[in-house]
């Protein structure tokens, strides 16, 4: 029987030993597999966009951009009266606790939009006595009163009753489009414009330390305003390099890719024994402090003895601490050397495959660059969401509340309406009370559910995350599958690998990629819900509640990281027999099972190569940028750009390398647990004869003891090739 390029196998894995001859590799004939979950994923996608369409209807992400005054107007906005005022002033900052306030507009003072800042000191009163002598005092305080009130003759008490303008005014500066106290220390005395006091249009002198009680923090805020000027003028004038060092990064991941048919064996075993080295050291030094600290006075004091001490060099001193560690190190050492003799083989195994890997990749280089794809529809997905959470969040009307200084005003957070406010009873029974805008919501259907329509945009938005994940590891454990099932490697490898396992990915197995992504995104879904009751409940005292949301939180997060491994297995076998969801992740199970050391060996091997990789590769880069911005490479030494801090692109580059590190390897990771996968099919279904030959490399067989049986035609050219 004759055996076309890259023969496959259909044999059910429940089945281990039966061959099916009409089988011939990742299955290319397919049909589409979960079909219904298909079905209710686009459906799910077209509610997606019709909810995103209503948020865009009822929101206004404005009210997010734009500072509100208290009647609920944009400060800033165009087309409108305040298209010049994008600055909110406070009529009176003092009333006013902390930035938190402040910046989510709760704090129970008139608040203004105004084109620019107080720049000086002043009061009412003194502004309505000096009007008298010169017009222009009035001109300068009427900016910062409400508009259309221009009575500077009328009565203070009137004024600041009806809050027609504010009783003072300090010089201030804009930020976060409000106006903060320009606080300066000079000799280490805290001061606004050179002074330490002044008046708070009432009567009082008042310390300029009460403005800093009033808003506390904004110094330390105006200051990271300052840093982050410095910063992105770093990022400006580095950016140039940055992208250099990130080219330089990405390109030594694919030499290191590359170079691991090479160096994985001896990466390994020379790291291994480093460790046995370390710990045989570590043994005999633990020893010689045993020995000679015995026979001291107070070193035979047991542990117990001494109970619990912070200073933990108190326990150095006694001979039976460096016992345990001595034993502790003994006992790793022993572990790892019998690991090594026993599963000597099997590691062995996982060396190989990670060397079949580097050929894999080497052969369908394209795959290295699939992670675009995946980061483009990623950013798609976070971009969709956050702009839908941005419109739900600020649809709505203006809702305003009660805002009192009043420690026991009963109507305090009581929603209310500016235009009778002072008409109320409310100014009476909570003098010095306002009715300041709060909010934007409403009472509609639409707004009542609000809430839950963000857990509906965050429960999506997973479920889209997930899957796109999944397409790209099915994608590439299909190009994979599609050398390891060559028998001729690479003659029989077919044409364009990546696009046509793509193209199947996304034909046939759509529906089992969605049942896979939404199993993970409930799962996530539920730990986030968890987090957010753990972050409410951190104030509680109940013991209990604390210990069963922390088991619960242990347990999905297990279980999170489970099914993320099942899934990945069960893509790939998707990717090769084209079965459903439920049937791969089945028959992956079982098979991982029938070879459970197998799979701990080489996952641990694969991982600790791996970061090893990651380690060294931003190592390397890091260490480099680090010479070339702090000037220490005297070849390009005038071309490194003047820096505020070198840190700023130091750091940039060593996290970017490390993330291009991680974007490359996980292609190689998906590639050598495809490969094994494939591995483990290939010794159950095959022996080695002419109808059903061994695909692994040569190097695995020489491992296994594993041959291949040649047909006659190529025993005959063989000898002829002798001749």
């Amino acid at each position: 029987m004759t055996r076309p390029k890259g023969g496959y196998y259909k044999a059910e894995l429940g089945e281990p030993h039966k061959f099916d001859p009409t089988f011939r590799g990742p299955v290319h004939h397919r049909g589409c597999t979960d079909v219904l979950c298909c079905v209710i994923f686009v459906i799910v996608i077209l509610g997606y966009i019709v909810l995103g369409t209503v948020a865009w209807m009822h929101g206004d992400p404005r009210k997010v951009v734009y500072p509100t005054d208290s009647y609920g107007q944009f400060c800033g906005q165009q087309g409108t009266p305040n298209a010049n005022k994008a600055i909110l002033f406070y009529f009176n900052i003092l009333q006013c606790a902390n930035p938190t306030v402040l910046i989510n507009l709760q704090c129970p003072t008139t608040q203004l939009c105004v084109s620019k800042c107080p720049d000086r000191f002043a009061t009412y009163i003194d502004m309505q006595y000096n009007y008298r002598r010169n017009k222009s005092y009035w001109e300068y305080y009427k900016q910062f009163c409400k508009p259309g009130f221009n009575n500077p003759d009328k009565p203070v008490s009137q004024v600041l009753r009806d809050e027609d303008c504010p009783s003072m005014i300090v010089p201030s500066r804009p930020f976060l489009q409000r106006c903060f106290p320009d606080f300066i220390t000079r000799n280490g005395i805290l001061t606004v414009a050179n002074q330490t006091s002044f008046k708070d249009g009432h009567g009082k002198i008042r310390s300029v330390v009460d403005l800093r009680d009033a808003a506390n923090g904004i110094t330390s805020l105006l200051d990271a305003k300052e840093v982050g000027i410095k910063i992105f003028e770093d990022y400006a004038s580095s950016w140039f390099w940055i992208l250099i060092g990130l080219v330089i990064s990405m390109l030594i991941s694919l030499i290191f890719i590359l170079l691991l048919r090479f160096t994985a064996g001896f990466l390994f075993w020379m790291v291994i024994f480093g460790v046995i080295a370390a710990l045989g050291y570590g043994i005999w030094h633990c020893y010689w402090e045993y020995s000679s600290l015995k026979g001291k006075p107070d070193s035979d004091i047991t542990i117990s003895d001494i109970g619990f001490q912070t200073d933990f060099r108190v326990y150095l001193q006694l001979s039976q601490t460096w016992l345990i560690f001595m034993i502790s190190l003994a006992v790793i050492e022993a572990i790892i050397i019998l690991v090594l003799i026993f599963l000597r083989n099997r590691v062995r195994i996982a060396i190989a495959l990670l060397k079949e890997g580097s050929k894999a990749i080497g052969c369908i280089m394209s795959t290295l660059f699939y992670p675009i794809i995946t980061f483009l529809l990623l950013a798609i997905c976070i971009a969709y969401w956050a702009v839908t959470a941005v419109f739900l969040a600020s649809s709505g009307d203006a809702v305003y509340k009660v805002m009192s200084t009043l420690p026991n005003c009963k109507y305090t957070n009581l929603t209310c309406d500016p235009e009778t406010f002072s008409q109320s009873n409310v100014t009476k029974l909570c003098p010095g009370s306002q009715c300041t805008f709060a909010f934007y919501g409403g009472e509609s259907l639409y707004h009542r559910y609000i809430f839950v329509l963000q857990l509906c945009n965050l429960l999506v938005f997973l479920w889209l995350v997930n899957f796109t994940i999944a397409l790209g590891q099915c994608t590439l454990a299909g190009a994979f599958a599609s050398y390891y099932w060559a028998l001729r490697k690479p003659a029989d490898i077919p044409p364009c690998p990546l696009a046509s396992s793509f193209g199947r990915a996304l034909r046939y197995h759509t529906g089992s990629l969605a049942f896979g992504a939404l199993i993970l995104s409930i799962v996530q879904f539920i730990r986030i819900i968890l987090e957010y009751l753990d972050h409410k409940l951190k104030g509680a005292h109940n013991a209990f509640t604390r210990f069963l949301l922390c088991c619960l939180k242990c347990c999905f997060w297990c279980l999170e990281h489970f099914i993320k491994f099942m899934n990945r297995n069960a893509y790939i076998m998707i990717s090769i027999y084209g079965k459903n969801f439920c049937a791969s992740a089945r028959d992956a199970f079982f098979l991982l099972m029938r070879n459970v050391m197998r799979v701990a060996v080489l996952d641990k091997v694969t991982d600790f190569l791996l970061f090893l990789g990651k380690l060294l590769i931003s190592g390397s880069v890091g260490v480099l940028a680090f010479f070339f911005f702090t000037r220490q490479i005297p070849v390009i030494q005038e071309e490194v750009p003047s820096l505020n801090y070198y840190w700023v692109p130091l750091l940039t580059v060593i996290f970017g390398s490390y993330m291009i590190a991680h974007g490359f390897f996980n292609v190689y990771a998906m590639c050598v647990d495809t490969l094994f996968l494939c591995f483990l099919l290939d010794l159950e279904k095959n022996n080695g004869s002419v109808s059903r030959p061994y695909y692994m490399g040569s190097s695995l067989r020489a491992i296994l003891n594993k041959k291949n049986h040649k047909r006659p035609e190529e025993k005959k050219k063989g000898r002829q090739q002798k001749k």
